[in-house]
């Protein structure tokens, strides 16, 4: 406890904390005042995330990012993680690191949406772009600048670092035959997802993960979407709900970010900087695997051995939520900026869907 108070008053500190804590020992002014790393020490950061320590997928993630950069470093940098709750709570990662108290964080984008309107299109859209597509329009299609843009004034770095893929669209204690069941359902669901849930009759609730169990088998909520068969399986919920629904249509490819102090890293050396960067990329590509490689397992388990009823939302609700959602995501572009981000976005999930029809969706239909 002491050291989490520690740390939490560091958030006050201000972003100067990112320079001297970049490296062992007193960093070094450079010519130019950006603060420089001395040769031969290591550069230790840290991480904090959203996720409870070592969580199966999004945890492990996180991990594996911090070995990666030690890694691919060879030894010249350091990243302990800590998972929420142990320095800062789940939905404080993205101050923590904006003021410099860590040096990275490991969480969601659409977490910020009370600060930053348009943060969830570059984590999650309902109906909106598949890991594929999302990774296409990031690292391809412009998208990374934009979303860099948006956190500059953060003083924040932000990079791709995972992604979940189509997730499911949640538990549920009561079946969903029609729009109408979802009526004053009270669901943890985050993002653009919970405010078409809200557009739709129902209650949203924001919590972090390590708080869904407890809400949900206590009756504090009604329903909850976390992420998909590896990861809530990991976490029971089969224990405190029986229907499981798909498709996850407010998380169609949900990517997850590094957040970077931008003075911790413009201290880094060039080549350190893109390991940084590359280690990013590659854990982005990592976790997506590892889902595609876990679900279907963790699927059969939930439906085999613990009896979970497996149903997909009727076509008249998924219809509803995705009318709501095109009118909703046309709402959340104020600035001159979440209009380029809104255009961009659109623009590309325009093309990428024509394309997949000829290539991604048609081949779907011939393996059936």
């Amino acid at each position: 406890m002491m050291k989490r108070r520690k740390f939490i008053g560091a958030l006050g500190a201000g972003a100067a904390v990112a320079g001297l804590a970049a490296c062992g020992g007193a960093p070094t002014e450079c010519s130019d005042g950006q603060v420089a790393v001395k040769s031969g020490e290591k550069i230790k950061w840290t991480m904090v995330t959203t996720w409870p320590k070592n969580f199966a997928g999004l945890g492990e993630g996180a991990e594996y990012l911090a070995k990666l950069i030690g890694q691919l470093s060879g030894g010249r940098m350091e990243v302990k993680v800590y998972g929420s709750g142990e320095l800062v709570p789940a939905l404080q990662v993205f101050e923590a690191v904006a003021t410099g108290a860590a040096q990275m964080g490991h969480g969601a984008a659409y977490y910020w949406s009370g600060k930053l309107s348009m943060s969830p299109f570059f984590a999650a859209v309902p109906f909106g772009l598949n890991a594929q597509e999302m990774n296409g329009w990031l690292l391809h299609g412009g998208g990374i600048e934009l979303w860099r843009e948006l956190y500059a004034p953060f003083n924040l770095i932000p990079e791709p670092a995972g992604n979940t893929g189509v997730q499911m669209a949640g538990w549920f204690n009561k079946e969903i035959n029609s729009i109408e069941d979802i009526k004053g359902l009270k669901m943890r669901i985050p993002g653009l997802g919970g405010e078409v849930w809200k557009r739709a009759g129902g209650i949203p609730v924001l919590m972090p993960g390590s708080e869904v169990f407890t809400s949900l088998d206590t009756g504090a909520i009604d329903a909850a979407e976390w992420v998909g068969p590896y990861n809530d399986l990991a976490f029971g919920l089969f224990k405190a709900a029986k229907y499981y629904y798909y498709p996850g249509w407010q998380e169609p490819g949900s990517t997850l970010e590094a957040l970077i102090n931008k003075e911790a890293f413009e201290a880094l050396p060039q080549d350190l900087q893109d390991v940084v960067r590359h280690a990013c990329r590659v854990t982005n590509a990592d976790m997506l695997a590892h889902f595609t490689a876990e679900n279907n397992k963790a699927l059969q388990t939930l439906v085999t051995k613990h009896g979970v009823q497996l149903k997909e939302l009727p076509k008249d609700v998924l219809d509803e939520l995705k009318t709501i959602s095109d009118a909703m995501i046309e709402e959340q572009a104020k600035t001159e900026l979440d209009q380029r981000i809104l255009k961009s976005f659109k623009t590309f999930r325009d093309q990428a869907k024509s394309w997949h029809e000829v290539s991604e969706v048609s081949y779907y239909r011939g393996r059936q």
